[in-house]
């Protein structure tokens, strides 16, 4: 129940009643992730299986998610604007919102961390050196340790992309977002409606130019490169990596666009915006990703 104070006031701490909305957003993850796995299984097999529903139960999952985001956001949205969220309940979003930063630097974490065990022992130990030679001769005599790796086991080859093209683009775009981002933050702490609105846009409009940028990189890679999912271990962790982080991207863009509803008709004042707060700092976060991937990924 809501904390108990006299009419009028802000509760010291705004307790919402009881909702349908995480068993549901539950349900719709789980939809979403068993749909994802069989549609990535159904699409490297090297003869698909029509029967499968992967990707029905993946478009399934995400409008239930889409569903639930619209219907939870709401709630909080009307909470928000009634007045019910205090300097308290300020902190506990503060807190909320940078232990799901955290959660995601974690994702991250994990798969670089893939990328950093295949360069630096997994490839080493399958050319022999150190102790291995017996391994090497075994398992892969003509491997060499080499990055990146442009030969699958079963002969085939391709290119890889360069840092310097595409890549390079992708990566001014990002920043020059951030830029105008923190230009919008500091326009909404003065009640500068105006310059919220247009750098805000900006922000935006550079944001879906990444996007489009980095569909035509992976249209480069499939047709020019011969690059694709099934491109032995590099193409996995290419993919992987700047897959999700384009995820990542597709998610902040909305939120921006949501922020910019939200500005237009005048849900923040200087005093009371975290949630365009909110999402700043997920975009930063996606900014420095990106700048760690670029190095990692593309250039190193």
């Amino acid at each position: 129940m809501a904390a108990q104070t006299n009419p009028g006031q802000t509760p010291s701490y705004y307790v919402p009643p009881s909702s349908v909305w995480p068993i549901l957003t539950a349900i719709a993850l789980f939809t979403l992730a068993i749909g994802a796995a069989s549609f990535i299984q159904q699409s490297t097999d090297k003869v698909a299986n029509s029967g499968s529903l992967g990707g029905a139960t993946f478009a399934v999952g995400l409008f239930a998610i889409i569903g639930c985001m619209w219907g939870w956001f709401r709630e909080t949205v009307v909470e928000s604007l009634k007045g019910m969220n205090s300097s308290q309940l300020s902190i506990s979003y503060r807190m909320g919102m940078g232990w799901f930063i955290f959660s995601e630097v974690m994702f991250f974490g994990a798969f670089f961390g893939a990328l950093f065990y295949t360069r630096l022992l997994a490839i080493p130990w399958l050319a022999g050196e150190g102790s291995n030679a017996m391994t090497h001769e075994l398992l892969w005599p003509q491997f060499q340790a080499l990055w990146p790796l442009t030969m699958t086991p079963d002969g085939r080859t391709f290119e890889t992309m360069s840092p310097w093209g595409l890549p390079a683009l992708n990566t001014l775009l990002l920043v020059t977002s951030g830029v105008f981002l923190t230009l919008a933050h500091h326009a909404i702490k003065v009640n500068d409606k105006a310059k919220v609105l247009k750098n805000l846009g900006i922000t935006i409009i550079l944001a879906i130019t990444f996007m489009a940028v980095q569909a035509y990189e992976y249209y480069h890679a499939y047709h020019e490169l011969g690059l694709t999912l099934n491109s032995g271990i590099y193409g996995s962790t290419f993919f992987l990596l700047t897959g999700f982080h384009g995820l990542h991207v597709t998610i902040g863009a909305l939120m921006l666009t949501i922020m910019w509803i939200r500005t237009a008709k005048g849900h923040f004042t200087a005093e009371n915006h975290f949630a365009f707060e909110a999402a700043a700092w997920y975009w930063h976060f996606v900014d420095v990703v990106w700048i760690f991937l670029f190095f990692v990924v593309y250039w190193l």
